[in-house]
């Protein structure tokens, strides 16, 4: 049996609004048809979709699955009659996902060239990999900014645009690190701030040192790029870092970098949804973004 998309409007609605009989009474129902038309749609899915806490009703695990693709389902009409009537809305929505460990100065860089418009309002949320993709799926991202391509094969849907590259840096407190000190030694003689082992930087890093046959202490390990800036202003270690993360404190001389850089490369993706009808907010940022070797 097809699902009714108007028992998914009417408890998309009471979601939204937290209150079965706020939501009967601006949608000018009764509270008792309201709940029917609810209950239906649970018996539907088969799960159910509210709990109830006191006066006010609460997402179960399923509500929010629900809740989810009811806001991507309708966003997409919306979407499909301002594209297809040529109707221009007033704010104009981009949804950007951005991995979690990426570099918030990158992500500003990347968007400052709409994030001043007053005709665009951008939501910009962070997750894992498989999160970001699935959104983009769902058609609740219109982008997603990675520092690695997704999985590419005739079956994906994905799209996976360079938009960027920069060298990565060893960085550290001037009381820790001799910028003219050579990398062979920095490995030896000091401990080291770096990404997880899932990271496409720490493989580097980790066949860097092989090479040079050394095995560096390991001070932390971080898989997010906030939490390694604050770790090397604190003076616990040397941080494998693009620029771009810590540039107030190397503006400001709280942190030096090395002169012999590791010759490491950061390379940053874009990934879209091949989409019929796509955001056309979406290709503006590439194309102003496109060929950047380093997004400031």
């Amino acid at each position: 049996m097809p699902l009714n998309y108007h028992h998914l409007r009417y408890f998309w609605a009471v979601a939204h609004d937290g209150n079965l009989t706020r939501t009967a009474q601006r949608l000018n129902l009764s509270q008792s048809a309201l709940s029917v038309q609810i209950k239906q749609l649970e018996d539907r899915l088969g799960h159910p979709l509210f709990e109830r806490r006191g006066r006010q009703l609460h997402l179960t695990e399923a509500g929010r699955i629900a809740l989810d693709h009811a806001d991507a389902i309708f966003s997409t009409g919306q979407e499909l009659v301002a594209t297809l009537t040529g109707t221009v809305q007033t704010r104009k929505a981009l949804r950007v996902g951005a991995l979690a460990t990426l570099s918030r100065n990158f992500q500003i860089g990347f968007l400052r060239p709409i994030l001043a418009r007053l005709d665009v309002e951008v939501i910009l949320r962070s997750g894992s990999p498989a999160e970001l993709l699935e959104g983009l799926g769902t058609l609740n991202l219109d982008l997603v900014l990675m520092n690695r391509p997704p999985p590419d094969d005739s079956l994906t849907p994905f799209e996976t645009h360079q938009i960027g590259e920069q060298e990565v840096s060893i960085v550290g407190t001037p009381d820790r690190l001799d910028p003219d000190r050579p990398i062979r030694d920095l490995l030896r003689e000091q401990p080291f701030i770096l990404p997880t082992t899932d990271s496409s930087l720490r493989t580097a890093f980790d066949a860097m040192a092989s090479r040079l046959s050394v095995r560096p202490q390991i001070a932390a390990e971080v898989d997010d790029m906030a939490m390694m800036r604050l770790l090397a202003r604190e003076d616990i270690g040397l941080a494998l870092v693009a620029p771009i993360v810590v540039k107030d404190e190397l503006t400001s001389g709280r942190l030096k970098e090395a002169n012999e850089h590791p010759r490491i490369r950061e390379t940053f993706y874009a990934v879209t949804l091949r989409r019929r009808f796509p955001n056309p907010l979406v290709q503006e940022l590439l194309s102003q973004n496109s060929g950047s070797p380093l997004l400031e």
